[in-house]
């Protein structure tokens, strides 16, 4: 894993403790580098019939319901190379957030996420406080030449208010970090297929139930 903590990698893992410290999430454009984007979106394509609909709840309580999301998913995981090097940069982060802020970050979970034209997820929060073991949420968009009228944003709202604080275009190489437990997100609809990777780094606790957060 060296060969990912270059100086350029170090500084942008720096940016990202001081953000979270400050404002609880961050937007980045200089995470993972363009060619592990581009083979993470050639990895959805090649896995267009493994996507499953992806439920809310957690465990026994999960189920299906449309009303409050529409996206498929495809768990991540070491047996392919190009999944392998995304997890290896998300490791390295893991480290990194670990020594910067003693977070006690354990290990970190992702999937794939599509939605396609006109899906949606209504705002949630991926964490209740005392509840789960997700404390950290990331969003990785795969997305080339996205356009402002595809639509499909996140949106983030702040703690209480009906005001989102940001709204995101899903554009490809863009990274968003955020507190779990702290701010409310939804994805709007899509005139186009959408994909990202949607994760949660996690510490040794019992976990609680609520919505599973694909975005």
């Amino acid at each position: 894993m060296t060969s990912i903590l270059t100086a350029a990698t170090e500084a942008t893992f720096d940016r990202i403790a001081d953000a979270l410290v400050e404002e609880g999430y961050i937007l980045l454009s200089d995470g993972p580098d363009a060619a592990i984007t581009r083979a993470l979106f050639e990895r959805t394509q090649e896995l267009t019939h493994a996507f499953r609909r992806a439920g809310v709840g957690r465990e026994q309580n999960q189920h299906l319901n449309s009303q409050i999301r529409q996206d498929e998913i495809h768990w991540l995981s070491l047996s392919d190379a190009t999944e392998t090097a995304y997890l290896e940069w998300m490791e390295a982060l893991r480290e990194a957030i670990n020594r910067r802020l003693f977070m006690g970050l354990f290990d970190y979970e992702c999937h794939f996420a599509h939605y396609a034209p006109g899906a949606f997820y209504k705002r949630h929060l991926d964490a209740f406080r005392g509840q789960t073991n997700r404390v950290l949420t990331t969003v990785y968009y795969l997305n080339e030449g996205w356009k402002q009228d595809d639509g499909g944003e996140l949106l983030i709202y702040p703690e209480s208010g009906d005001e989102p604080i940001e709204k995101v275009a899903p554009e490809a190489g863009t990274l968003v970090i955020f507190l779990s437990d702290r701010f409310p997100h939804e994805v709007l609809p899509a005139k186009a297929d959408r994909y990202s990777i949607a994760g949660w780094f996690r510490v040794n606790a019992s976990l609680g139930n609520q919505i599973d957060p694909p975005r």
